[in-house]
């Protein structure tokens, strides 16, 4: 088998690579997609649960013409009741790729380093790439570009910040991140972001300020996540007390730009990052959000698994 293809961080794209899996994005859900993928398997390794993520890409695959096997923690257990690389090699022997949701993102770049099949980021503690190209087909699917929109993003500076910071820099977004400074992103990743929008000159740009207001200031786009991620049970009070005044509610909203959409990759803990009625009111696309992990993510397994173009690396 020639040398795999991976999507372990929204950097394994370049610019023009993310704009053709959008396009294709948007193509599969205005007039459907083609069984491209018949004859093939993909094998779904989760460490987490997942409603989201298992069901699209279990129905995208279906939909592609191939199918999927879920693999749960207890039936795998990722360097626990067999080391990552035999579980690669082994999987790699039966199936045409590999979706895996961990807790280490280490335990994904094992997967890759010894998997032959294709390797994609389900999410994990660095990134979740998945979501983000729902996210930015949302974005595009409401302006009809991405370059020079404006998106505020309000909590924590965690996995999905992560790749947000990738994403707006390879489409041209302008991010603003508004976080505590005791949960700020990485600065390895803004720095590789800024990088990124510099080498494809897509005019993208990234900040960070621990001021939710200042960064939600005339935003066409209001994106909140879970305070309290998988894993991080233990420290939802602590938590709590960190982003207080951290909320999406209408008083914040309100400095939006009029018009302003919400953004929300679920699942949402109502009235705590985001108030209720801001989720189910007029300028939420939640809901939009969530279906488009369905088209995002057929056009991220043709690209893969469909030997079509190649992925920049």
């Amino acid at each position: 088998m020639s040398e795999s293809r991976h999507l372990l961080s929204l950097s394994d794209l370049d610019a023009e690579a993310l704009d053709r899996l959008l396009q294709r994005a948007l193509r599969y859900k205005r007039e459907g997609s083609p069984p491209v993928l018949a004859g093939l398997t993909l094998a779904l390794v989760f460490q987490k649960p997942s409603l989201r993520t298992r069901v699209s890409f279990t129905v995208g695959m279906t939909q592609l013409g191939g199918q999927a096997i879920y693999l749960s923690e207890a039936e795998v257990g990722l360097g626990t009741r067999e080391p990552v690389a035999d579980i690669a090699r082994v999987l790699s022997r039966y199936v045409d790729g590999i979706v895996a949701r961990v807790n280490a993102h280490r335990d994904l770049e094992l997967l890759a380093r010894w998997a032959s099949v294709p390797v994609i980021n389900a999410l994990s503690d660095q990134e979740h790439p998945c979501q983000v190209l729902a996210d930015l087909l949302t974005v595009l699917e409401q302006k009809g570009r991405l370059a020079g929109v404006s998106l505020a993003y309000v909590g924590d500076g965690f996995n999905i910040a992560h790749s947000l910071l990738l994403g707006a820099a390879l489409s041209g977004l302008h991010l603003r991140l508004a976080t505590p400074p005791t949960h700020a992103p990485s600065a390895e990743v803004v720095q590789a972001a800024q990088a990124l929008a510099l080498r494809y000159e897509t005019g993208g740009q990234v900040s960070w300020t621990p001021d939710p207001r200042e960064a939600v200031s005339g935003a066409e786009f209001v994106y909140t996540d879970v305070w309290t991620s998988m894993g991080q049970e233990s420290e939802s009070e602590h938590r709590r007390q960190a982003f207080a005044g951290y909320q999406v509610n209408e008083e914040l909203l309100s400095l939006a730009r009029p018009g302003a959409r919400v953004l929300h990759d679920m699942p949402v803990h109502r009235g705590e990052e985001i108030e209720a009625e801001v989720i189910d009111g007029p300028a939420s696309l939640i809901f939009d959000q969530a279906e488009n992990r369905l088209h995002a993510q057929k056009a991220l397994l043709v690209e893969l698994l469909g030997r079509e173009e190649p992925l920049a690396r």
